[in-house]
C-alpha cells in the first residue's frame, strides 16, 4: 500500500489515466441542461433588451419587433397575419400590440390591396424615426451581449439554426 501511496504523491497519474487530457472528448451537457441554458440566456437577453427599449424609446421588445417588421416590409406595410406569424404572436396578441403602436402614432391600420377584409399596419413618419433609433439601441446591445460567444458564435448560430429549422411548423 505504501508503494501505491507513493505513486499518488510522486506527481504521476495512476496507471491508465493519461497525463494530457486535452485531446479527450468531454462529456457533453445533458439535453435538459442545454435546454435550461437556452431558456436562461433567452430570458436574460430579452429582459435586458426590453428594459433598454422601454427606457430609451418607449417601446416594448414585442412592439419594436412588430415595428421593425413593418419598416422592413415592401412599401412599409404588412398584414396583421404576416406580422403575427413573423413575431410569433396570436391574432389577439398582434391586435393588442398594433393597437398600442397606433395609439402612439407609430403605425396606422389600413385596408389595402384587392382583399379589403385584410387589415395592414403601415409605418408613419414618427414610426420610421422611432424604429431607426430603436434599431441602433437593439442591435448594439444584442451585439455587445453576444460577444461572450467569442469564436464559438458561428458554431452556436449554425446549431441553433438547425434546431429552429427542425421545429418549424409547416404552413397549411
Amino acid at each position: 500500500m505504501d508503494q501505491h501511496m507513493d505513486r499518488l504523491h510522486d506527481g504521476a497519474p495512476p496507471r491508465g489515466v493519461p497525463r494530457d487530457v486535452r485531446g479527450l472528448a468531454a462529456a457533453g451537457p445533458s439535453s435538459t441542461e442545454t435546454w435550461l441554458r437556452i431558456v436562461q440566456v433567452h430570458d436574460r437577453i430579452t429582459h435586458r433588451v426590453d428594459s433598454a427599449l422601454h427606457r430609451q424609446h418607449g417601446l416594448s421588445l414585442t412592439g419594436f419587433e412588430v415595428l421593425r417588421r413593418v419598416a422592413e416590409s415592401p412599401e412599409e406595410w404588412a398584414s396583421m397575419g404576416d406580422l403575427a406569424e413573423a413575431v410569433g404572436l396570436s391574432r389577439p396578441g398582434i391586435t393588442s400590440t398594433v393597437n398600442r403602436l397606433v395609439d402612439d402614432g407609430l403605425v396606422t391600420r389600413e385596408r389595402l390591396g384587392e382583399d379589403r377584409r385584410l387589415l395592414h399596419a403601415r409605418l408613419t413618419d414618427s414610426g420610421r424615426e422611432r424604429v431607426r433609433a430603436a434599431t441602433a439601441t437593439h442591435d448594439d446591445l444584442v451585439a455587445h451581449l453576444l460577444t461572450m460567444l467569442g469564436d464559438d458564435a458561428p458554431v452556436v448560430t449554425d446549431a441553433l439554426a438547425r434546431v429552429s429549422a427542425a421545429t418549424r411548423r409547416p404552413r397549411s
